[in-house]
């Protein structure tokens, strides 16, 4: 009787499982999940020598268990200076500009899970793109010299600019817990409002862009999340 009792709760229980795993895989939602990202605020602060600040949530909905479509807002940009350190939150480009600025970004994309065994996994992996827009009011600092120092002239250029970029990521999103998640995500970034060479100073795009990072035709980016999901 007992091997018998035995074997009967081990079918009830895998009949269970089975029916609860059917259930989350039908249907097209599967949930949400909202993530704030910790690694591009570390690695904005370690790269730009704690001069700027970078912050960032992002929300992706799952669909079919398959696919992610996402969004990522945030704002970065300059720290405020100190008495004690008026550069403070200021980037140079070589000896004659530096820049002080901040603004907002967002990027909106979809993600795929390649992993087709067990697609009713609360983990998975990650494969998308991305197309992002920032907005920002930047300060530029342009040092002139000629001759000697004594002729050295300061002028300060005020803008508004916005840019646009694309992105292929790659990352991976796990479950820790009932309800708790974390994450990976690595970005290969290419900006598509590039500066043309040979501009004079004065008609310079800002060196940084809000959501990309330093101005460049090409730019990597790495975040790390932690979310929760419902």
């Amino acid at each position: 009787m007992v091997p018998f009792a035995a074997s009967a709760k081990e079918k009830i229980a895998k009949n269970d499982s089975t029916h609860t795993h059917a259930h989350h895989a039908k249907g097209i939602y599967q949930g949400t999940n909202i993530k704030l990202d910790l690694g591009a605020t570390a690695l904005t602060l370690g790269t730009t020598k704690a001069n700027l600040q970078h912050y960032e949530i992002a929300v992706n909905c799952r669909l079919k268990n398959r696919f992610y479509p996402t969004l990522e807002v945030g704002y970065a940009g300059s720290l405020p200076a100190t008495s004690n350190d008026p550069m403070r939150g200021t980037i140079t480009l070589g000896d004659s500009i530096a820049y002080r600025g901040q603004g907002g970004f967002f990027r909106v994309g979809c993600d795929l899970n390649p992993l087709k065994k067990h697609p009713e996994s609360p983990h998975a992996l990650l494969v998308g793109v991305r197309l992002g827009t920032s907005i920002q009011s930047a300060q530029h600092t342009l040092l002139t010299t000629q001759y000697s120092q004594l002729n050295t002239q300061y002028s300060i250029l005020n803008t508004i600019t916005a840019d646009c970029w694309g992105e292929i990521v790659a990352g991976c999103q796990v479950e820790v817990c009932k309800g708790f998640t974390m994450g990976w995500m690595g970005r290969f970034k290419c900006l598509f409002t590039r500066q043309a060479e040979g501009l004079p100073a004065n008609e310079y795009r800002p060196i940084y862009i809000p959501g990309f990072g330093k101005r460049d035709n090409i730019a990597w980016g790495l975040d790390y999340y932690i979310g929760v999901s419902f």
